[in-house]
């Protein structure tokens, strides 16, 4: 193992950002963490809780369009050695963007501290 990870965001394409943005908000209470653009005009919402929402006026498909899994690690650079064994590809957003064989997207963010990885997956959310 090269390190311990969780997923820190899910990022999706949405069609209506201001649905999901009220839908998130009113149905499980997850309040802004930061915009691009303007509260009025967002391109990407982030959300306190995990979520990335990516406007795509033009989506029109009755499935969700998955962007991207962001993934908190103890030690990055340690996941991306690890990572190229597997046949992944660098994508042009940087090193730490990684496409999987099968066309899954992954950025790889580092913790900091790194023990702050150690300290969420402790956390035994069934208990």
């Amino acid at each position: 193992m090269s390190t311990r990870a969780y997923i820190e965001h899910v990022a999706i394409w949405v069609k209506d950002i201001h649905w999901h943005i009220r839908f998130f908000h009113e149905v499980l209470g997850m309040t802004m963490r930061e915009v691009q653009g303007s509260i009025e005009e967002p391109v990407q919402y982030w959300t306190l809780g995990g979520m990335q929402f990516m406007s795509k006026p033009d989506f029109n498909d009755t499935e969700g369009r998955l962007g991207h899994l962001g993934v908190m690690c103890e030690d990055m650079e340690a996941a991306l050695a690890a990572a190229q064994a597997f046949g992944v590809t660098e994508m042009p957003q940087g090193r730490n963007w990684l496409r999987l064989p099968d066309g899954l997207v992954v950025e790889l963010i580092q913790a900091s501290p790194a023990r702050a990885v150690s300290d969420i997956l402790a956390i035994n959310a069934r208990s």
